[in-house]
């Protein structure tokens, strides 16, 4: 079972959408997917046709001694579980602080998990930030994928991340973390720009961004309102193809 953390500090890059709609795509598949949605905005909750519910996040578990699998709920799709978000997980970044290993609180909450037969993929969906959530979130995890929009800052964007990736291992907090792979999203095949992005990126980390790029679609942007991953959603359409071809090759990469 691999636990994978999906991450940019850089809100509005097709970091949630990643999380749904890869975790779909692996449980269409055959696997046995367990989505953990870490942001207090829980739109991956609501995305994955899970809204959000009163004390069913994970922040019991992680402030004091509620089992996870407590709070594990079936989605409408075969093989895909949740735990979802709520507003108060936003509170847990200043319980954590005060508690003893407070970098290791979620490592700890998902120990049980990791001989769990009912699930082959953990995918936690990180809040758009570098706080106390994402970097537990990284010290949990043993891969780490990164959705990057293929706009100018990427670059920029990335490099914080990876930074912060960096310091974890370094630091000893989690030194079998490693980077899975960056996802290149909302491409915009007539735009110069995006072309530019994917081979500034290509030539910077040549062999960690995945083939499979994220097209700027309409239906992608569409689902989530429906409470449906893209899968679902337009199951023939070109997001759902995309996210089934970034699935096979992230099976091969966390294999």
């Amino acid at each position: 079972m691999k636990i994978v953390a999906i991450a940019n500090q850089k809100g509005g890059v097709g970091k949630t959408t990643t999380a749904v709609n890869l975790s779909a795509a692996l449980a269409e598949s055959g696997h046995k997917v367990l989505l953990i949605d870490l942001d207090p905005q829980a739109n991956a909750s609501s995305a994955a046709g899970c809204p959000a519910q009163d004390n069913m996040s994970i922040y019991s578990c992680m402030i004091g001694s509620t089992p996870i699998h407590d709070k594990i709920q079936a989605s409408p799709y075969n093989n895909l579980s949740i735990i979802t978000s709520e507003i108060d997980l936003a509170g847990c970044e200043v319980e954590i602080a005060r508690l003893e290993n407070p970098l290791g609180r979620l490592r700890e909450v998902l120990e049980p998990l990791r001989h769990d037969p009912a699930y082959q993929h953990v995918i936690l969906d990180c809040p758009p930030s570098l706080g106390i959530l994402m970097t537990n979130a990284l010290a949990a995890a043993e891969g780490l994928l990164v959705p990057v929009q293929c706009e100018y800052f990427a670059l920029d964007g990335i490099s914080k991340i990876l930074d912060l990736l960096n310091r974890i291992k370094n630091q000893g907090v989690n030194p079998n973390l490693e980077l899975v792979g960056v996802a290149l999203t909302m491409f915009d095949a007539r735009t110069r720009l995006s072309q530019q992005v994917v081979n500034e990126l290509k030539q910077h980390l040549p062999d960690k961004i995945f083939t499979t790029i994220i097209p700027r679609s309409i239906r992608l942007s569409e689902a989530p309102s429906f409470g449906k991953p893209i899968m679902a959603y337009d199951p023939s359409g070109v997001g759902s193809q995309s996210y089934r071809l970034l699935a096979q090759e992230f099976i091969q990469r966390v294999a």
